[in-house]
């Protein structure tokens, strides 16, 4: 049986631009081994090529293909809705480029849906527009609903509170498709072509990596190395099948392979 991994990036491969001790190692081990995997990434921002130049200079080198986003998902999952569908969007970059390639046109008028990824530049009379088209029909997409990191001289607020300003003014929930989203964990399983019981889904955070993996039954593994600490897992009715500190500490294969 083919195994293979659905890994995160920031917290797990490298903090901010630091590479995490023993990441690159373990990468070439899956590339060697013919492991199949995929980083999966709820920044919508930034495209696969991005990451594939952001990972080459810590040096580990990867292919667009080993790289699946937020924005990807989302754009798939609208075209699947509505085919050919239009998007008022709150966002940069990776986003709107997966909106093209997924026949999604982008217009500033009568929305089939308003789309809030990450981005610095949209100001609060696009805000005000997103509401406005939401209150007369569009859908509203979120890619994901990473919160702020609350850091002085941040210069990203954070999905959740953009996407918390456009729900209290027009009283309708975001869709959010990104981690920890049963959406975005099944498509990024298919985009390496494996089985349910074939993945394994390694992140440093316990309510997107974690909860996504287990909600639609991967094997899970939780690293220290990022957001959540060993003393916050008995805050969640969940649990991964394993810790440990990094990356580095893991040993192939796993114990549940067979």
């Amino acid at each position: 049986m083919a195994k293979g991994f659905l890994i995160d990036q920031d917290g797990v491969i490298y903090v901010e631009n630091q590479l995490i001790r023993g990441a690159d190692k373990f990468i070439k081990t899956l590339q060697k081994e013919n492991i199949p995997f995929t980083f999966m990434t709820n920044n919508s921002q930034r495209s696969p090529l991005d990451a594939v130049r952001k990972l080459s200079k810590m040096g580990i080198e990867v292919g667009e293909e080993n790289v699946y986003t937020s924005a990807m998902a989302t754009a798939h999952f609208m075209s699947q809705q509505y085919p050919k569908g239009t998007a008022y969007v709150l966002g940069e970059g990776g986003l709107i480029s997966s909106l093209h390639e997924n026949g999604i046109t982008l217009v500033q008028n009568d929305p089939d849906f308003v789309v809030v990824g990450e981005g610095i530049n949209f100001t609060l009379e696009m805000v005000k527009k997103a509401i406005d088209f939401i209150l007369s029909g569009a859908k509203f997409i979120a890619t994901n609903l990473d919160p702020s990191p609350r850091k002085l001289g941040w210069n990203n607020l954070g999905i959740a509170a953009v996407v918390a300003m456009i729900e209290s003014a027009t009283g309708k929930k975001a869709f959010s498709v990104g981690k920890p989203s049963p959406v975005m964990m099944r498509l990024a399983r298919k985009h390496i072509n494996l089985t349910t019981a074939e993945v394994t889904v390694i992140g440093d955070t316990l309510a997107t990596d974690i909860q996504g993996g287990v909600q639609v039954g991967y094997n899970t593994i939780l690293t220290l190395s990022g957001m959540s600490k060993r003393d916050q897992l008995n805050d969640f009715p969940f649990k991964p099948d394993m810790v440990i500190d990094s990356i580095a500490d893991l040993e192939l294969p796993l114990p549940w392979w067979s």
